[in-house]
């Protein structure tokens, strides 16, 4: 026979023994393992009674009572650390040869969690990033978003439970943050060569950085994959290390069971799985025949029961057909039917499977490596030799060409035989110089015969020389290797043992195993061929076994054990008696490792667990508990697995229900239950993975047969329906709690995932699905008594700031103030803010339930409808608490405005909550304190305008705003506009309106007016209607017709007012003039071009103020324009006619001068001056520039410019036409040359045009002047200089 050894690689080491030997414990104590007695000897060894320090104890009764429950609990602490390790032997026979799972790839891959210290890190980063303390460069929009996610995610109390629940990861906080921005980067303005997925993945990369600290991101990146390749597939001794620390197992009783149960050896392991599938059928044999069948909800389902028994070890031993039997040869066998021994074949079948010679093919693989060749001296150095290598009966290959000088190759060739015991030739060539040489020239040649013993290494073999090869010391260093493995069975099917005779392939001995039963013997006198001995016995039959040395018979003897598949299991009697005696650790040194390890393992205390019979245990009791340890473990390791196993622990999991029979049904219901547990303690479980498990049974429990079991087991049922009363209690409750559940939307999905799963568990089967109006019932009722729960935590939350703020001040006296109306009306609107805050994050990270991964609408659209109740029952909450302090508030109060611009601003802007209830009721509330408001606000502005110009004294002014009083309004943490108030007395004026508060100035307001020469009236009243229009457009009046009616009347408003300071304005200027000097000492006052200012200003504003933009309503806008023009062309008429009256008193003064008069010949003596001339040129520069630098509107002045020279020489026209008949004196020819010039000169350097500069009456002034001046130069004493014609002294003299 072969040698059974070349199976069985030994092992590089032994176990080490323990470090000190184990105590047995004192007499009467109780029996402990001796594995944990080093452990707890201290604690179970009584005190010692001889003790003099006795302290005080109880009565011996209680000591005694004391005493049994010390021993009660020790003793089921032993029977569950024994549990344990009977649970962890199956278990490593599972990982050890998995027949029936494999490990998962496509399992979605696990976060690493966050813990409390690394939140602590995150947060400190994040607030060392907004104090400006790193190098981060970013920009405000940045900083406000980073400012926002610190405050509302990262300080939440919710992710503070996420942390403690193991539900947060470093991609939840990156997700949040990515949700958190992108509404905030789609609201930027676009900026040219810059687009916001841009801006998008540049605040990510900033937001990374801040995350990471100064943790170097290459170690980051190591850790992460370390941890995901740990999340794939796990080594067989990962698992092992996995499951000691998830059952407990200290790792020498590890290495003891895994030593002492062959765990390395395949073929033992097959074995063992042949064992327990043949125990399994005969189990089932035995509960048809005794009648015990479980309690099923049919009795139909007791036949089937047996048939699914026996349909599953069928399909186990397929599985364990289709695996290899070792690594090494590949065995075949031809026309065998499925079975190993006679226990599971059917009787009727034996003739089936009985082996003849030629059934039994073998096929093996050798590897032969040609090294070099020594001692090859006779030839030349250079000539060339080779090697070829063949097995009998099959190909024959060569080496590569070398130097005789250097006989070195290294190759190595790989042949297939079919023979157990082969015949290998190795021949050396050298090429034959010979021109007529047909062949190579053989040198030497060496046959060997490698058997299962031979040695795997190269070694030297002397070559049987040929005669043409001088060299008789010829050695070739080579290495044969067959790679086989005939310690076990020959294959999975039926084992025989073979007899082999060389370069044979059939057997010439074949004895086939099944029914046998192998055991050690005692040595048998008389017969040769061994030492030691063994039988194999068979109904009577007996077959006598011998090898040389004990070590031989016992790897014989475990090869046989594993392939007849019988229960006894043979110990070798001798090594027995000397693992007993004293000598035993010398003597035995001769005995097989494995034999060693049994021995050591029987010695411990673990022989019972080894040799116990997996049959005979209740599978579904254990699994139940190695799943719950699995979980427990899994929970607790560095990953927000959410309840979801690792790959290897599934593997696991899963080779132990198929090769224990646990049923799918039980493992789910388990798992379910302990899920269940878990979420009902807190933890955050993924609603998905309860989906599963959920569905599972439901389908199995209905008949649907998920797993091929038809049977249904009335313990199943129960179980099933107690759960799913669990499940719809803890469902219903996570859609009430959805915010602190779900907290931030995280886990993505989830709470898309609880509808669905709520929706299952609500069907009476699963086929049948329940009715939509149903479902939405039981979450409308949820989401009702969520509202009023996150209404209550964020009236919580209020209420503690108040009390925080109130701690922090130190003043307890505050604490009456509450209850004012003014601290109630800050209350609400911190409440408001909050309720905001509370439904944007609904919106935000809630919806998705609602439409799914793309964007579509999903099968729970109507989510969305129970959102929107859910809002406004959550708004009715707090519409109860606001009309409480509304109805507090003074009625001349209107500080209450920010609450609604608050409310109003979110509630349009939001599709489903505009114009609902709650906002509607808003409209009616605030609707008639708007309209209060602006009846109030038009009669104070009314009476403002009618006292102002009653009074006003038209002083120009910079600006209004700066000396106005600044009332700020409540501190409400809003970017709106502030609500303008009722003026206070401004220039000495008052308003007789009760309990009026001061008007208070924006500081936007400033930028907006910023007039140089305005009246302290006009700018008063067009700042009131540009800021009660703002208000009123800020409002953002939802309903349209009040938006209209508001709109229209404060055009309405505005014209009237406008109208009414414009007609004042002008009236004050006719009363102004009329009261001026006539005289060329005339100055135009500062409040006249006030006046002028106060029309730009008024058509300015009408434009703004009265302009609408629908229909007819325009004609607003047209009269106040109309009246502007009318008002200005009057106060340009007036002014001109001003400027004539001034005029005419120069005329009359030189009209004393007239040919013919009685005072000519007497002034004639007198030889007046130019005074008269240059007080008229001064007073027009002096009137021009003042128009020209205080009127804001150059339009106006070319006007009032044009139509001053034109009324102007239209008066000297006439004057000098009424004169026609006389020569005009001297003096008047001197002055009237010096107004026209200058005046000519003046205006065209002011901008009058050509046109009207050279008008015909200009003409005939200045033609009338030439005459005049040429008849006057010829009389006596002439013209002193002074003439019509332009000099440059004239112009110096101007200058």
């Amino acid at each position: 026979m072969l040698d059974p050894s070349s199976s069985e690689e030994e092992s590089d080491g032994i176990v080490e023994e323990e470090s000190r030997e184990v105590m047995a414990p004192q007499t009467g104590s109780s029996r402990i393992s001796p594995s944990r007695t080093s452990e707890s000897s201290d604690r179970l060894q009584p005190a010692s009674r001889g003790s003099s320090a006795r302290p005080s104890s109880p009565s011996p009764s209680a000591a005694s009572e004391q005493e049994k429950e010390d021993v009660e609990k020790l003793q089921r602490e032993e029977e569950e650390r024994k549990k344990k390790l009977q649970l962890y032997v199956f278990v490593m026979r599972c990982i050890a040869y998995p027949f029936n799972a494999k490990q998962p790839t496509d399992m979605a891959r696990r976060q690493l969690k966050i813990t409390k210290q690394q939140l602590q890190t995150t947060k400190d980063r994040f607030e060392s990033f907004l104090k400006g303390d790193t190098q981060i460069v970013a920009d405000e929009a940045f900083i406000n978003a980073v400012q926002s996610y610190f405050e509302v995610f990262l300080k939440s109390d919710r992710v503070a439970k996420m942390v403690q629940t193991g539900g947060l990861s470093a991609l939840d906080c990156r997700e949040v943050f990515k949700r958190h921005i992108e509404k905030r980067v789609r609201s930027l303005p676009e900026i040219d060569g810059l687009s916001k997925e841009t801006v998008l993945s540049s605040w990510m990369a900033k937001f990374d950085t801040i995350y990471r600290g100064d943790e170097d991101p290459r170690k980051a990146q190591q850790r992460m994959t370390a941890s995901a390749a740990s999340e794939l597939i796990l080594s067989k001794d990962q698992l092992y290390e996995m499951f000691q620390l998830i059952l407990g197992i200290k790792k020498f009783e590890h290495q003891l069971l895994y030593q002492a149960c062959q765990l390395d050896n395949l073929d033992e392991q097959a074995a063992q799985i042949r064992r327990e599938l043949d125990g399994r059928l005969q189990m089932a044999d035995q509960i048809a025949r005794a009648g015990k069948f479980p309690k099923f909800v049919s009795k139909e389902m007791e036949a089937m029961f047996i048939e699914e028994l026996k349909s599953s070890v069928n399909q186990l031993m397929a599985n364990l057909e289709s695996m290899p039997v070792s690594k090494g040869g590949e065995f075949k066998l031809q026309k065998l039917k499925r079975g190993h021994n006679t226990s599971i074949i059917d009787m009727g079948q034996e003739d089936e499977n009985q082996l003849s010679k030629s059934d039994v093919v073998l096929s093996f693989t050798l590897e032969v490596v040609i090294m070099e060749v020594q001692g090859l001296k006779s030839l030349a150095p250079n000539r060339i030799v080779y090697c070829t290598m063949e097995v009998e009966g099959g190909e024959k290959l060569q080496t590569d060409q070398a130097e005789a000088s250097k006989p070195t190759w290294g190759t190595q060739g790989d042949f297939t035989t079919t023979h157990p015991l082969p015949a290998v030739k190795v021949k050396l060539f050298t090429e034959s110089t010979g021109v007529l040489a047909l062949e190579d020239k053989e040198l030497g040649r060496v046959v060997l015969h490698p058997t299962p013993n031979s040695p795997k290494q190269a070694e030297l073999h002397k070559m049987t020389v040929t005669k043409a090869c001088p060299d008789q010391d010829l050695k070739i260093k080579l290495a044969v290797r067959i790679l086989w493995n005939l310690m076990g069975c020959i294959c999975q099917y039926t084992f025989a043992v073979c007899s082999y005779r060389e370069k044979k392939s059939e057997p010439q001995e074949l004895l086939q195993l099944d029914g046998y039963t192998v055991d050690y013997t005692d040595p048998q006198p008389g017969l040769d061929g061994g030492r030691a001995f063994f039988n194999a016995v068979k109904e009577g039959d007996t077959v006598i076994f011998a090898s040389d040395d004990e070590q031989d018979r016992i790897l014989w003897v475990q090869a046989m054990y594993r392939a007849t598949g019988q229960s006894h299991k043979p110990v070798p009697p001798t090594q027995v008696q000397k693992l007993n005696s004293k000598g035993g650790a010398a003597a035995q040194m001769d005995a097989p490792i494995s034999q060693f390890y049994a021995d050591r393992a029987q010695k411990h205390g673990m022989d019972e667990f080894i040799s116990a019979n997996p049959c005979s245990f209740d599978h579904a009791l254990l699994f139940k508990m190695v799943q719950r340890l699995t979980l427990d473990h899994r929970l607790n390791d560095n990953f927000a697995c959410l309840g979801w196993f690792s790959p290897g622990q599934v593997f696991v999991l899963d080779e132990y229900c198929a090769r224990n029979g646990v049923r799918g049904c039980h493992r789910h219901l388990c798992y379910l239950g302990d899920l269940l547990e878990r979420a009902d303690a807190g933890l955050m479980i993924d609603p998905t993975l309860l989906h599963y498990s959920f569905a599972f049974c439901a389908s199995h429990v209905h008949g649907n047969r998920p797993d091929g079991l038809g049977t249904v087991k009335v313990e199943e049922k129960e179980r099933f329906e107690k759960i799913k009363e669990r499940l719809r209690v803890l469902l219903e409750n996570q859609i009430t709690n959805f915010r602190y559940c779900f907290p931030f939307g995280r886990p993505e999905g989830a709470l898309k995932a609880t509808l669905s799963l709520l929706e299952r568990v609500l069907m009476k089967d699963i086929v049948t699905p329940v009715p939509q109006e149903e479902v939405k019932a039981v979450i409308r009722k949820c989401l009702e008594q969520a509202a009023q729960i996150n209404y209550q935590h964020i009236t919580d939350y209020a209420r503690e700031e108040v009390e925080k703020t109130l701690k922090d001040q130190k003043d307890p006296e505050n604490v009456a103030n509450l209850a004012t109306p003014a601290k109630k009306l800050e209350h609400v609107i911190r409440l408001a803010e909050l309720v905001i805050e509370v439904l944007h994050q609904n919106q935000d990270h809630h919806a998705e339930a609602a439409v799914t991964s793309t964007g579509d609408q999903s099968a729970f659209a109507w989510w969305s409808d129970l959102m929107v109740e859910h809002a406004e029952n959550f708004l009715s909450l707090y519409g109860v608490e606001m009309d409480a302090a509304l109805e507090i508030q003074s009625p001349e109060s209107w500080d209450s405005f920010p609450l609604f611009q608050l409310l109003n601003d979110f509630l349009r802007a939001d599709y489903h909550l505009c114009n609902g209830k709650f906002h509607k009721h808003l409209q009616d509330l605030y609707a008639p304190l708007v309209v209060r408001y602006v009846d109030l606000m038009e009669s104070s502005i009314a009476q403002s305008i009618h006292r102002g110009f009653e009074r006003e004294s038209w002083e120009p002014v910079k600006s209004l705003t700066s000396n106005l009083p600044n009332v700020n309004l409540p501190n409400v943490n809003l970017q709106i506009p502030k609500v303008p108030n009722l003026p206070v007395p401004v220039a000495g004026l008052s308003v007789n309106l009760p309990q009026m508060p001061s008007f208070s100035t924006p500081s936007w307001m400033a930028a907006i007016y910023d007039s140089d020469n305005g009246s302290g009236t006009s700018e008063d009243l067009f700042w009131k209607l540009d800021a009660l229009q703002t208000f009123i457009r800020d409002l953002h009046w939802p309903e349209e017709e009040f938006a209209k009616h508001l709109d229209n009347r404060m055009k309405l408003m505005s014209s009237d007012m406008i109208e009414t300071s414009v007609k004042r304005t002008r009236a004050a200027f006719e009363s102004k003039l009329a009261k001026s000097s006539r005289s060329t000492d005339f100055r135009i006052p500062l409040s006249l071009c006030t006046m002028f200012n106060v029309m730009v200003d008024a058509k300015d504003q009408s434009a703004k103020l009265c302009a609408m933009e629908m229909g007819q309503e325009k004609q607003y806008h047209s009269q106040i324009d109309e009246l502007i023009e009318e008002s200005v062309k009057d106060m340009i008429s007036l002014l001109v006619a001003k400027f004539m009256v001034i005029l005419e008193s120069v005329l009359a003064k030189i009209s004393r001068y007239d040919e013919g008069t009685l005072f000519s010949s007497f002034l004639s003596f007198t030889k007046p001056g130019m005074d008269v001339a240059d007080g008229y040129v001064t007073f027009v520069r002096h009137s021009q520039d003042i128009l020209r630098d205080k009127v804001n509107e150059e339009v106006y002045i070319e006007r009032l410019f044009d139509q001053w020279f034109t009324a102007t020489m239209n008066l000297l026209a006439t004057w000098l036409t009424e004169r026609m008949d006389q020569q005009l004196h001297v003096y008047q020819l001197k002055i009237l040359i010096r107004i026209v010039k200058k005046k000519y000169r003046d205006f065209r350097l002011q901008g009058v045009l050509d046109s009207t500069l050279n008008s015909k009456a200009y003409d005939t002034v200045r033609n009338r002047l030439i005459l005049e001046e040429a008849t006057a130069s010829v009389r006596e004493g002439g013209m002193q200089g002074i003439s019509m014609k332009d000099s440059d002294e004239e112009d110096e003299e101007d200058d």
